[in-house]
């Protein structure tokens, strides 16, 4: 069988923000580029993002990238690597200018200026005040951001091969990457994609949770391309639960409603976040502020008839504010919620939302490797950058709005790192190995040829419904044991599933279970990582983990200031040091303490 070759200089596989921006990047180089896409462009993930995208420009209130850095780390519980933190909040206000330049259309202010608005975590002067730093586009940042980049890719002449999904990474006897195997949906067929460079930017994983935010696309795909082929993931225990989900439907209700003055309540009426947040109250960080209405809900004071939500109150604004600054919420809010906000409060539920952690990569979005003696080696030919990555500057918890940034930063540098090496190294291609297609072509035949398998539906919900109990918002020691067990049974099942119409055209059944395959690989490293961890940090909070002057909340930095690597194989867990020291020489690293909002 003869297996088609496309060559290219650069391969990426996402064509989501970090995607059409490390695209960009490479192709206004010079060097071909093609980009793959399960979906159109312009419908990829990050069209969901609402809120904003987080720079130090001081347009409405002071700020500087310091107190970014600052809150940054905070937000991370010193899990995030000072050093990568510094360079992505050092280069915000760059990619965020570059962006206006592309032609975003950012909300302005009467001065002409990019319009600012506050968001959970991010402070003035070192935790005094909120600040406002997220730049905005309404409540449509991440669908602006996209069409601006697309626009400028296909300008750039980008090459986008549209409902691809890439099956698995092809690397050679050193271990260097040379590109993908990839299935074109509309056929049915395998294709090799042979490069020079191959970047991954496939997003998030949320899929694995019963109830998230996330589009049905969002599979782990890069993810679990990653860890089949034997590269470890990094600090994959922790997930960011956002605070505001439609309760019921988990469709995201942006922070950027609390930062244009949105207050959650209680059935009471109460505004309970002043008793756990004092200063920031509804501006805290996402993870305080979801466990925060978890506790509400779990003593008594939920909302509804079932008691299992809180409210979103926006109804003392303005329609003129909410009609000008959170239009699209209004809409979400109405067609799932039943509910216009003008008039009432919105229901809603803590939900999962972003992944911390993923495939380790450093600030250049080299993807690093332990080898011999050294943590982080880079994989020759292998970069990674937005959510599917760990760079890490999200740590534990990530801010608000740092996302958007992440992809920004990271996509450019990622890029700019594969422009240098190229360019800096000219080179042919390197061999493909003779059995390039093997283990996707294997993984194909299978599901053409299972009988009497499992429904990859019911497997499915079955991995999504075991993470949702045993690794949710609170983690008990005795359910994170017993889903350790659950998820390997589960992923047991996951081998032998089966697909009963077995045509190649647009077969959708096949591809849901080349996906399941990657979302099995998220769940299992989620897990068996959060089960390892013997402490409360950030999003990841234990009920044994004791609040005491050597581990404040549950924090035990002696123990486990480190990040988890966890491999498929064997489902090994290793561990490296956490980076607390700055790039520059002259930035003070940010020392340990208690995080308080």
């Amino acid at each position: 069988m003869t297996i088609p070759v496309h060559k290219y200089d650069v391969v990426i596989v996402g064509a989501g923000g970090a995607g059409l921006r490390a695209a960009l990047q490479v192709s206004e180089a010079g060097l071909k580029t093609a980009v793959l896409s399960k979906v159109f462009p312009t419908r990829s993930h990050t069209v969901a993002a609402q809120g904003g995208v987080a720079a130090s420009l001081g347009n409405v209130t002071e700020d500087n990238w310091h107190w970014h850095m600052y809150d940054t780390v905070k937000g991370s519980d010193w899990l995030g690597d000072q050093d990568a933190i510094e360079f992505m909040v050092k280069k915000a206000n760059e990619v965020v200018v570059e962006l206006e330049h592309f032609g975003m259309p950012f909300d302005r202010l009467d001065s002409g200026k990019i319009y600012q608005r506050p968001f959970g975590g991010h402070s003035q002067n070192y935790g005094e005040k909120p600040v406002n730093r997220s730049c905005a586009a309404a409540d449509r940042t991440g669908h602006a951001m996209l069409h601006a980049m697309y626009q400028r890719n296909v300008k750039a002449n980008t090459q986008f091969f549209v409902e691809w999904m890439a099956l698995d990474l092809i690397r050679d006897e050193d271990g260097d990457v040379l590109g993908v195997t990839a299935m074109e949906m509309e056929t049915g067929e395998v294709h090799i994609f042979h490069a020079k460079a191959t970047i991954f930017a496939t997003g998030g994983a949320g899929r694995i949770y019963y109830s998230s935010t996330n589009a049905f696309i969002n599979t782990g795909d890069g993810v679990g391309m990653a860890a089949r082929a034997g590269i470890p993931l990094e600090d994959m225990e922790f997930w960011q639960f956002h605070p505001t989900g439609v309760a019921g439907a988990g469709v995201l209700i942006t922070e950027g409603v609390r930062g244009e003055g949105g207050i959650l309540r209680n059935a009471s009426g109460e505004r309970f976040m002043e008793r756990y947040a004092p200063n920031l109250k509804d501006l805290a960080s996402r993870d305080v502020v979801s466990r925060s209405m978890v506790t509400e809900i779990n003593e008594g004071r939920g909302c509804g008839p079932d008691k299992d939500h809180v409210l979103l109150d926006i109804t003392h604004l303005s329609p003129e504010t909410i009609m000008k600054r959170l239009p699209g919420i209004r809409e979400i809010s109405i067609q799932f919620a039943g509910v216009d906000p003008i008039k009432a409060p919105i229901p809603v539920v803590p939900t999962c939302h972003y992944q911390m952690g993923g495939i380790p990569t450093n600030y250049k979005g080299q993807v690093i490797v332990p080898k011999g003696d050294e943590k982080s080696v880079p994989v020759g030919g292998f970069y990674a950058a937005g959510e599917c990555a760990c760079a890490s500057v999200h740590g534990a918890n990530r801010l608000g709005t740092n996302s958007l940034l992440d992809l920004l930063v990271f996509g450019k540098s990622s890029g700019e790192s594969v422009v240098e090496d190229l360019k800096g190294n000219p080179r042919a291609h390197k061999p493909l190995p003779a059995n390039a297609a093997d283990v996707s072509l294997a993984r194909i035949a299978r599901l053409d040829n299972q009988k009497n398998g499992e429904s990859v539906h019911e497997v499915r919900l079955a991995m999504q419904r075991t993470m949702q109990k045993h690794a949710g918002v609170f983690r008990f020691n005795d359910l994170l044991k017993a889903g350790v067990e659950e998820i390997k049974k589960v992923a047991e099942r996951a081998k032998t599933t089966e697909i009963k119409d077995k045509s190649k055209v647009w077969n959708t059944a096949r591809t849901e279970a080349l996906e399941l395959d990657n979302l099995i690989e998220v769940a299992k490293a989620t897990m068996i990582s959060a089960e390892a961890r013997k402490e409360s940090r950030g999003a990841h909070v234990r009920d044994d983990a004791l609040d005491t002057a050597e581990t404040p909340a549950g924090r035990d930095d002696k123990n486990w200031l480190k990040h988890t690597l966890w491999y498929s194989e064997g489902n090994r867990l290793d561990y490296k040091p956490v980076n607390l020291q700055p790039m520059s020489a002259d930035v003070e690293s940010i020392a340990l303490a208690k995080r308080t909002y």
